[in-house]
């Protein structure tokens, strides 16, 4: 048994609860000062970075195997009243499991955050760290990095399947601009998809933040199959954690990196949350707080066919995008996402091969709600995405799939389709919306369950730095503090957001934690 395990650990600075895509960041960051001390705990397994099994490794596996999941449920809408919703549950978190998508947030995300008080971040300075975190051969340098930890390669129309081409083509052919970097100043339009893949390994922050020279940092401890219960506070400030196996962790400064799901499961055990749920369920409130109250994740249909003997070629897995503008988008919004996909499974195929043009309305309205069933840290909370809950949100969603099924027709991708999947042909539009409804999932991008805000934003659970309000010592970094979900898939962003505030906070005056070779452009 563990050191943490039997109870006996020593204090640390800075304890950071939960190993993903910012956890890993922050512990790597923290660590670059050697007077800190920092310990990781992880729920899951902190596997080495040579030890990660194949279905983390594998780009074209999505999401994982059960044993790195926590397996959350949740109410989809009010005709899906129960979807899975993935997280992963080891070292590395989403990223670990995740389609390896890798593209920014737009400016008028962070616009969207501007609008809840956050007047520090800013334009300029989310792009100068999407810069500073990237490692790519792609784009304008103007736009890009060269020397980030963060490997991102854009896939071009020569990379991808049979019938990924056939989707750009038939795309251009319906009036729709080609897009060479969805990173660049105007991503409206289809092409390849920029992705956090080297050699077909998608790369996680377990690998590229934590490293073999961070991993063998005195000052940093990284412990696997450690589950935190709540956090334990002196009068109104955070001084340790405590884990569901009772072993308590004192701490100078406490850190939940948890995600969206199990960062506001935590601030509500402890006692951070609305009061009356916390009365409901006998914990005694801290801090009255709308922890919960505001989760938001983007709708997501599977428009999915059979792929002919001629195009049976299926990886890379993840292909191509169509990033543009419903008939209802407001400003510059680019709402709608088609993404173009092999991770239909096969066995769904009557040929063996599928393709899935699934449609997602990415700058929703509706708004959801997480709260606990129950104080056991073992137990899920009750998660309601309430998807839909919006009429825009569900007309676009209709417009979206149509015209997913106007492309699929085209006959520059037709020639390779054998048959529509889901619905199925003999749904026609007149019954479109109600299979929609039917059969919602999630685009796996939830955010706003701690959402960050200004002094005088009512939504707010944390300030522009991620610290709780009204208590000390105690931040959550992580995609919960994501105040409106961004545009796109999260696992850049909360990367970006870790890297900002541990800069913004915890700077120093470190040596370089990276061993980096600089990428040459691509001509």
């Amino acid at each position: 048994m563990s050191d943490i395990g039997n109870g006996r650990t020593g204090r640390a600075d800075v304890v950071i609860v939960g190993g993903g895509s910012a956890g890993a960041v922050l512990a790597s960051r923290l660590s670059e000062d050697p007077t800190r001390s920092v310990l990781l705990l992880e729920a899951g397994t902190a596997y080495g970075v040579d030890g990660y099994p194949e279905d983390l490794r594998d780009a074209a596996h999505v999401p994982a195997n059960p044993e790195h999941e926590w397996g959350y449920t949740a109410r989809g809408g009010a005709a899906s009243p129960e979807i899975p919703v993935a997280r992963a549950k080891v070292l590395g978190g989403c990223s670990a499991h995740n389609a390896t998508v890798a593209m920014r947030a737009r400016p008028s995300d962070v616009r969207d955050w501007q609008r809840h008080g956050l007047d520090d971040w800013t334009i300029d300075d989310v792009d100068e760290a999407f810069r500073e975190m990237e490692n790519t051969p792609d784009g304008d340098g103007a736009h890009h990095g060269r020397t980030g930890p963060f490997p991102v390669r854009h896939q071009r129309y020569d990379d991808l399947t049979t019938s990924l081409r056939g989707f750009i083509d038939a795309t251009v052919a319906e009036g729709f601009p080609r897009v060479e970097d969805f990173n660049g100043p105007d991503p409206s339009g289809v092409g390849g998809y920029p992705v956090n893949v080297i050699d077909g390994v998608r790369q996680n922050t377990g690998l590229v933040y934590l490293t073999e020279d961070v991993r063998n940092r005195p000052n940093l401890k990284i412990s696997g199959g450690v589950l935190v219960d709540r956090v334990l506070f002196h009068r109104r400030r955070a001084v340790g954690v405590l884990t569901a196996s009772g072993a308590e962790i004192p701490a100078g400064e406490v850190i939940l990196s948890s995600g969206t799901y199990a960062s506001p499961a935590i601030l509500l055990r402890s006692g951070v949350g609305p009061a009356a749920d916390l009365a409901d369920l006998g914990i005694d409130a801290m801090a009255d707080l709308p922890v919960g109250q505001h989760l938001q994740d983007q709708p997501f249909y599977y428009n999915g066919y059979a792929l002919r003997a001629q195009a049976l070629d299926m990886r890379p897995a993840v292909g191509a995008l169509l990033w543009t503008s419903s008939s209802e988008a407001r400003g510059d919004e680019l709402d709608i996402h088609i993404a173009v996909t092999h991770l239909l499974p096969a066995r769904f195929s009557p040929t063996g091969g599928a393709i899935a043009l699934s449609v997602a309305v990415v700058k929703p309205d509706s708004r959801g709600t997480l709260r606990l069933r129950s104080r056991d840290p073992r137990e899920q909370p009750e998660i309601d995405c309430n998807f839909l809950a919006e009429g825009r949100d569900a007309r676009r969603m209709l417009d979206g799939v149509k015209l997913a099924r106007r492309i699929a027709r085209n006959p520059t991708l037709a020639q390779f389709i054998e048959l529509e999947i889901m619905p199925g042909d003999t749904v026609g539009d007149d019954q479109l919306a109600d299979v929609i409804a039917s059969n919602l999932a999630s685009y796996g991008h939830p955010v706003a369950t701690a959402p960050m805000g200004g002094p005088d934003d009512r939504w707010s659970v944390v300030d522009s730095h991620g610290a709780v309000k009204g208590i000390d010592g105690l931040r959550v970094v992580d995609a919960s503090i994501m105040p409106v979900v961004p545009s796109v898939a999260l696992n850049p962003t909360t990367i970006m957001i870790a890297e900002r505030i541990a800069k913004a906070v915890y700077a120093s005056e470190p040596g370089p934690s990276h061993r980096v070779v600089p990428v040459a452009p691509t001509a």
